[in-house]
C-alpha cells in the first residue's frame, strides 16, 4: 500500500480535544488504503514550559539533562496518539526516536541525522499497525538521547519518509499553506499552490515559520514531496515540488522577515590573513551557525566585522567572542539586538534585473535604513531595525505585486 506520513505540531495537538482530532484525521487516512506513520511535535508551549523551568534552575542548563528533559514532550504527545488511535479500533504503536532508529551525531541540542534504520518501523507498518513517532529527537552514535533543534519535527517526518520511500510528507500546520508573506502581519497575503524546494528553502532560511529549513533542504536531497495543510480543515494547501511550469514563470514568490537575530560586530579586528577563519572556525566549533557576514574597508591594518547570528545562541556566543577577542588582539565585540532580516525571495529574479533596486527603492521611500546586504541567486536579504520590520514587509510586499486572491 502507499505510504504517507502526516506530521503535527504542537498547536495541532495542544490538548485531548485536538488529539481526538488528529486520531479521526489518522483513522480516515487509514481506511483510504494507506499504511500511515504519524510524527508528532510536543503538546501546545510543552518545550517552553520546560525549557524555563530548567533556565530558572541553572542560567546554561547541562546540554545532556536537556535533551533528557525536552524529548519527554514528544513522547506524551505520541501516547496519547496512540492511545486514541487504539480506542477507535485503529491498531497503532508508538515509538520514540532512538526505537525509530533515528540515529544522529554526538551534537546535544541540534543533532543532525546522519542515518535512518527504519526496520521497526517498517515491521510495524507490514502488521498493520499506524506508527506513531516522536518528532525532534533521536539516539546519538554514543547511544545518547539527542534533539534536533527547534521545529526538528519536520525534519523527523522528512527523513523517515525518505528512508521508507513514502508517497508524500504532509505538514499539518494552523495555517492553510505557504503565503507570500506572514498573513498575521500581511492581511492580503497570497495563499502559494505550489512552490520549488529552492524557493521554499530560501523562505524557510529567511524567517517564514511554516517549514524547518533542515526539513526542507532533506526532502530536496531525497525527492521527497512535501504538502503543507490545515490540521482542521479541508483546504488544498501547498505542495513543496518541481512543477515544470512555464520557464518565465512568477518572477517573486513570497517576503519573510526574521526577528529571531541579532548582529555582532566585532571591533577592530587585525587585517591579516587567517583571523577571520580563526574568528568563523571558534564559533563553528560550538555548533553555532552564522548568516550574513560584512567586513568593512581595512584602516591602519584593522577592520570591524559584522555577522548575524540566532537570538538564543548568545549566551553561548558572547562566552566564545569573550575569549577570541582576547587571542586576536580585536578591541572587543557589540551586540545588537534591535534588528531584523527582511527577505524577498523568487527563482525568477536571477533573470530580471533591477529587483535590488526596487527593493531598496521602496525601503528608502519608507523612510527605513539598510545596514547589511546578502543575495544568492534567488534571494536578496537586508537587516533594518527590528522596530520598522512589519512595516517594511507590508510595503515591498505591496510593491511586488504578491497579494491577491486565493492560490499561485
Amino acid at each position: 500500500m502507499p505510504i504517507v506520513v502526516m506530521k503535527f505540531g504542537g498547536t495541532s495537538v495542544g490538548s485531548v480535544e485536538r488529539i481526538q482530532a488528529v486520531a479521526d484525521r489518522v483513522v480516515r487516512a487509514r481506511e483510504g488504503g494507506d499504511d500511515v506513520i504519524v510524527v508528532v511535535s510536543a503538546m501546545g508551549d510543552t518545550t517552553d514550559d520546560l525549557t524555563a523551568m530548567a533556565l530558572e534552575i541553572a542560567d546554561v542548563p547541562d546540554p545532556r539533562e536537556m535533551d533528557m528533559l525536552l524529548t519527554a514532550g514528544e513522547r506524551i504527545a505520541m501516547s496519547l496518539l496512540g492511545i486514541a488511535l487504539n480506542a477507535r479500533g485503529c491498531r497503532a504503536a508508538s515509538y520514540t526516536g532512538s526505537q525509530a532508529g533515528i540515529i544522529t551525531d554526538t551534537q546535544h541540542g541540534k543533532a543532525k541525522i546522519v542515518e535512518i534504520r527504519p526496520k521497526r518501523v517498517v515491521e510495524a507498518l507490514e502488521a498493520g499497525n499506524v506508527v506513531v513517532l516522536a518528532g525532534f529527537q533521536g539516539l546519538s552514535t554514543r547511544y545518547e538521547i539527542t534533539t534536533l533543534g527547534r521545529g526538528a519535527s519536520d525534519l523527523t517526518a522528512v527523513a523517515m519518509a525518505g528512508a521508507v520511500g513514502a508517497d508524500v510528507c504532509e505538514i499539518y500546520t494552523d495555517v492553510d499553506g505557504v503565503y507570500t508573506a506572514d498573513p498575521r502581519i500581511v492581511p492580503d497575503a497570497r495563499r502559494i499552490d505550489t512552490i520549488s524546494p529552492d524557493e521554499m528553502l530560501e523562505l524557510a532560511a529567511s524567517g517564514a515559520k511554516v517549514l524547518q529549513s533542515r526539513s526542507v533542504e532533506m526532502a530536496r536531497r531525497h525527492g521527497v514531496q512535501l504538502h503543507v495543510r490545515p490540521s482542521f480543515g479541508d483546504a488544498p494547501g501547498t505542495w513543496v515540488r518541481e512543477d515544470g511550469g512555464p520557464m518565465e514563470g512568477v518572477m517573486i514568490s513570497g517576503a519573510a522577515l526574521d526577528t529571531d537575530e541579532a548582529k555582532v560586530t566585532i571591533d577592530a579586528v587585525p587585517d591579516r590573513p587567517g583571523v577571520a577563519a580563526s574568528i568563523f572556525k571558534a564559533i563553528a566549533a560550538e555548533a553555532i551557525s552564522v548568516d550574513m557576514i560584512v567586513q568593512n574597508v581595512s584602516r591602519d591594518g584593522t577592520t570591524d566585522m559584522s555577522f548575524t547570528a540566532p537570538l538564543a545562541e548568545l549566551p553561548r556566543l558572547e562566552g566564545v567572542l569573550d575569549a577570541l577577542a582576547r587571542d586576536i588582539g580585536a578591541d572587543g565585540f557589540s551586540v545588537d539586538a534591535g534588528i531584523a532580516k527582511l527577505s524577498l525571495v523568487g527563482a525568477g529574479m536571477k533573470s530580471h534585473p533591477g529587483v535590488a533596486a526596487d527593493m531598496f527603492d521602496v525601503l528608502a521611500g519608507e523612510g527605513i535604513n539598510i545596514e547589511m546586504i546578502s543575495t544568492s541567486p534567488i534571494r536578496i536579504s537586508c537587516v533594518i531595525r527590528k522596530d520598522l520590520a512589519e512595516r517594511a514587509l507590508r510595503a515591498v510586499h505591496e510593491r511586488f505585486g504578491l497579494a491577491g486572491g486565493d492560490g499561485s
